[in-house]
């Protein structure tokens, strides 16, 4: 079934019903009371921090309850655009930072532009809150965010007498000779759907995946650099990985714990996944901890590359029944009390001030290396549009399944094109 434009039907229904957002929560008398409800999306926010929001908001706002939802990263644009326009709107939402301009841009967020310095200020990740803006208001902050690492067994480069990558092309090389020396094992675990992954060797190699000059946006797969970087990606994916081709980055510390994958790229706080005890709801292999390596992705003539900078933003619905409430969870959630939890789990906090929370081992130390090199998808309040089409995940599967890279570039610029001018 085609799937309806968020354009043209759910951001214009944001749009027509934000301005009937109830503002009870900024009246003034008594303390208001309510029940919040705030939208976590995926597993990355450790349990730890969701018991410090709900104990400490319902001990600071007596007679008011919190409660954590947490929804699916798999369509979440769509759920967002409806319940963020219905009449049970929830009070606070995650949102991932590529998505997050499809929703400032539409008013279906609470503008926070007051409560920037309360919120943290200049202490914010200025990428996110750049994400996290539009039109000189503030609307969205930073909930966190993560760098892709490489992760490794220790054991697999050293048998294959390997060391760590210093450039991309050695990366490459490497995986290929990791896959040869281990038949049926990734070199580098990469399923067909994960796009993520594929931006570095864009950037790398001088190409760009959309630009916006003389009032209009040009997608940029075809271009000359891209074509180099996709090229090296399919190269990965049909000779060093054996991924499924049509399947999603889901879940990646399965294959590094059953011995299939040797080494992945994946948000940092992938680490707590792979170390998670053997009896959790999504079990790790905490006794591979010795085995276990971390390394900044390298670039292309050395260094570190420039990644794909994951995480997300937060933000107040314009339509909660409780906006002063659901400020406060706010204010809770970029509390250093709750941010340290994300940087002592492997996420980069919303803060800067609390980037030593990350501590100094290995991983904290390719997290820095990564950071300061990261880049964001394009700042088009379309963006979200072209995620949720699935023309992204679609062009990668066909790439992973062996397909004439310069003739699908071109194929899906045109249809980025359509999508952001349209």
């Amino acid at each position: 079934m085609r799937k309806l434009s968020i354009a043209a039907l759910g951001i214009t229904a944001v749009l027509a019903l934000a301005g009937c957002a109830t503002t009870s929560g900024d009246t003034g008398g008594a303390a208001e009371k309510g029940n919040i409800r705030v939208w976590l999306v995926g597993t990355d926010t450790p349990q730890a921090a969701r018991d410090y929001l709900k104990t400490t908001f319902e001990k600071q706002n007596p007679g008011s309850t919190l409660a954590i939802e947490e929804q699916a990263w798999g369509g979440l644009v769509d759920k967002l655009t409806t319940s963020l326009s219905g009449s049970d709107s929830p009070d606070v939402v995650e949102v991932g930072n590529t998505q997050a301009a499809a929703f400032t841009s539409a008013g279906a967020f609470l503008d926070l532009t007051s409560d920037y310095t309360t919120l943290g200020g200049n202490d914010l990740l200025p990428g996110f809150v750049e994400a996290g803006s539009y039109n000189g208001k503030f609307y969205a902050a930073p909930l966190y965010s993560g760098a892709r690492l490489v992760f490794y067994k220790k054991d697999a480069l050293a048998a294959a007498g390997l060391s760590v990558p210093k450039t991309l092309a050695e990366y490459v090389s490497h995986a290929e000779t990791l896959a040869t020396a281990n038949p049926g094992k990734s070199g580098i675990w990469w399923p067909g759907q994960d796009w993520y992954n594929a931006l570095p060797y864009i950037w790398e190699n001088g190409g760009d995946i959309a630009s916006f000059t003389n009032g209009k946006w040009a997608a940029g797969f075809s271009s000359a650099g891209s074509i180099t970087g996709l090229t090296e990606v399919q190269q990965v994916m049909t000779k060093a990985s054996v991924a499924p081709k049509d399947g999603n980055e889901t879940n990646p510390q399965v294959g590094f714990c059953d011995g299939s994958t040797l080494q992945l790229s994946a948000p940092s706080w992938v680490k707590w996944s792979i170390l998670a005890k053997a009896d959790a709801a999504t079990p790790g292999c905490p006794t591979q901890e010795p085995n276990l390596g971390v390394y900044a992705l390298p670039g292309k003539t050395g260094g570190a590359a420039a990644v794909f900078a994951g995480g997300s933003n937060i933000a107040v619905s314009a339509k909660s029944a409780h906006s002063a409430l659901a400020k406060k969870a706010l204010a809770i959630i970029l509390s250093d009390g709750f941010q340290t939890i994300y940087g002592k789990n492997g996420l980069v906090p919303a803060k800067l001030s609390l980037a030593s929370t990350l501590g100094t081992d290995d991983v904290a130390k390719a997290i820095a290396d990564a950071a300061g090199h990261a880049r964001l998808t394009p700042a088009s309040p379309k963006w979200a549009n072209v995620e949720a089409s699935g023309v992204l995940t679609d062009f990668f599967v066909q790439i992973a399944l062996g397909g004439d890279v310069k003739a699908l570039a071109a194929a899906l610029d045109t249809k980025i094109n359509g999508m952001l001018n349209g």
